[in-house]
């Protein structure tokens, strides 16, 4: 299998990793790097399991190509906590019971994360219809929009004090 060589910048680090032409960004995450917060739920973009942040923007590494990654900032779930303390998102979810199983907190994080860059202070309307392409096969969402809800207004307060 014909492999290139690609630099990636991953959560603030770079990484050269020999990748096969087909390789999805999912895959090169988890085995190459051991990054396995990101999960494969479906492998046809329909549940959103696997959402990094590329650029800043939500994506779904089950379906984009690693080699398109190379010089593009890439964030998965594991930086989304800071200087190994919790972020917000983390802790509502543990406190609220919004992580059910967990297998699409991932994913669910990154969209909220990604939401809060570019609306400060959504309503509930819009964070469900940011969230709508992330499923949760084991909840009725109750807890979990509780959690987001807590980590928005946690976010705000943070935001607020700097």
């Amino acid at each position: 299998m014909n492999k290139q060589l690609i630099a990636l910048s991953i959560n603030g680090c770079s990484y050269e990793l020999a990748i096969a032409d087909n390789e999805l960004l999912l895959d090169a995450l988890r085995r190459n790097l051991q990054m396995t917060g990101s999960k494969r739920g479906c492998d046809d973009s329909s549940c959103g399991a696997c959402t990094v942040l590329i650029d800043g923007i939500p994506m779904l590494s089950c379906t984009l190509l690693a080699l398109a990654c190379g010089g593009r900032e890439i964030t998965t779930v594991e930086g989304v906590s800071a200087r190994g303390a919790l972020a917000a998102i983390q802790k509502a979810y543990g406190q609220w019971g919004g992580a059910q199983c967990g297998f699409c907190t991932p994913g669910f994080m990154m969209t909220l994360k990604h939401l809060l860059a570019v609306n400060r202070n959504p309503t509930e309307q819009q964070i469900r219809e940011a969230l709508s392409s992330n499923l949760c096969r084991c909840t009725g969402y109750s807890q979990m929009y509780q959690a987001l809800k807590a980590a928005i207004e946690a976010e705000q307060t943070v935001m607020a004090a700097r």
